[in-house]
């Protein structure tokens, strides 16, 4: 029974370390070891190479270290009816919803703007609205979006969810499905997107999205915020639309192409706010502890929690 760690760019030997102390009768290898692929039966991966599964004939579980697990589902050589789990935890859970909360009211407040006035010493009073007027908008009610919806809430903002199936939850205007769609980007003003990243949801931040916003609460115009994949936006859109007045300003962590390219319109965009896909990281002993208590349970009842559908992709 073996642990195989195959992190991309990452140092698999400080994870292979913690494992082994934390599950000492438990045989943990890297990817860079000499080791039998017969004899693993868990992978603990993150941006997997070409050559990740092969040999793996005995795999029996596969543990991402990233909530969103749209690399290994796209993967060739995914083998089949192989349980993967996404990475859940309270911490990457905690980061995520400050990083919303940091840009939402960044943009409420237009501290975004006094910065500028700043910049020319322009002394200009521009009061803006109360949370209470403000509506934003959470596309994605999994773990990281309800999280930041309800913490929204309690902010005092109007919060609107948008998911694949309706949800209930206190305090939030739920809309679900395509059918839903419009009507949810109709009552929103600050656009926070959360959702996993999937063929049905590869660049639906787009201009069709971005001109259905509601434009009458937001002086300078509606906001979209994206810290889940950069494989959401069409960017080519987003400079046309922050260029045209369609948007604001937005919020960018992630991008279709990273680092984001030295040449990107983006970055000269005054009205655009890059950050380096930092706004939440999986913790290192959050993650220890979440796979060993996967493989406890894996050992004695076979189950597993935070399994992926790979029909939905999450």
């Amino acid at each position: 029974m073996t642990l195989l760690v195959h992190l991309g760019g990452i140092d698999e030997q400080e994870w292979a370390d913690a494992f082994q102390a934390k599950m000492p009768d438990l045989k943990i290898v890297t990817s860079s070891d000499a080791f039998d692929p017969a004899e693993i039966k868990y992978l603990y991966v993150w941006k997997p190479r070409d050559d990740v599964f092969d040999g793996l004939d005995n795999l029996e579980a596969i543990f991402s270290l990233g909530a969103g697990v749209d690399p290994i589902l796209k993967h060739p050589h995914l083998p089949k009816n192989v349980p993967i789990t996404r990475f859940v935890d309270e911490t990457l859970t905690q980061c995520m919803s400050d990083y919303v909360i940091a840009n939402v009211t960044m943009h409420h407040r237009e501290l975004t703007h006094y910065r500028h006035e700043q910049r020319q010493h322009f002394w200009t009073q521009y009061y803006p609205a109360p949370a209470t007027d403000i509506a934003v908008g959470v596309m994605g009610l999994g773990q990281l979006g309800l999280d930041a919806a309800q913490k929204l809430t309690m902010l005092g903002y109007q919060v609107n969810g948008w998911s694949r199936r309706p949800k209930e939850i206190e305090g939030v205007t739920s809309f679900s499905g395509d059918a839903g769609f419009d009507q949810f980007l109709a009552a929103t003003d600050i656009l926070v997107n959360l959702l996993p990243l999937t063929s049905d949801t590869r660049d639906i931040l787009n201009r069709r999205t971005f001109e259905k916003l509601r434009r009458d609460v937001m002086p300078h115009g509606p906001v979209m915020i994206n810290a889940a994949r950069g494989g959401h936006q069409d960017e080519d859109d987003v400079v046309a639309c922050l260029n045209d007045g369609t948007l604001g300003a937005a919020s960018l962590d992630v991008f279709k192409t990273e680092p984001l390219p030295k040449d990107s319109p983006l970055w000269d965009l005054d009205n655009c706010y890059i950050t380096p896909h930092i706004a939440a990281i999986s913790s290192f002993e959050g993650g220890v502890e979440l796979v060993a208590r996967q493989i406890e349970s894996y050992e004695r009842d076979g189950t597993l929690q935070h399994v992926v559908d790979p029909a939905q992709g999450y």
